[in-house]
């Protein structure tokens, strides 16, 4: 699947969002190696500690279905004239099953920016930080 493709299928998900407090819209699309590839949106809630951004939600779906460490590449969007780039809670969430993953990040413009996770998140905690 090509970057462009992984993107627009992120973009494809912005109308499902549910936004109205924030009315930001995000939509995400995890790849996996197999070629799979889940999506997801951010689901705000009035009780703003509930909302559930849209790379944790496809994040889940795909741990949910039997995926755990065969992430390849995740595209993150939004409609703002900045680059919609992952919170701190998905950075984190991410780096447990893919401290590899590659990062498409867009905008309104349909635009992005390929990136890889160590230039998100540098010096990144997870499971082998146990050790």
């Amino acid at each position: 699947m090509t970057d462009r493709q992984l993107a627009d299928m992120a973009y494809d998900m912005l109308k499902f969002s549910y936004v109205p407090y924030s009315g930001f819209p995000v939509g995400a699309a995890i790849l996996c190696a197999d070629g799979t590839v889940f999506t997801g949106c951010n689901i705000e809630n009035a009780a703003y500690g509930s909302t559930i951004c849209a790379e944790r939600t496809a994040l889940v779906k795909a741990v949910s279905e039997g995926h755990r460490d065969d992430f390849v590449r995740i595209a993150v969007v939004g409609e703002s004239e900045d680059y919609c780039w992952p919170c701190g809670a998905c950075r984190q969430m991410l780096y447990e099953f893919a401290p590899g993953l590659e990062f498409l990040v867009g905008k309104a413009d349909r635009s992005f920016v390929k990136l890889g996770f160590e230039e998100l998140l540098p010096h990144g905690f997870g499971p082998k930080s146990l050790n």
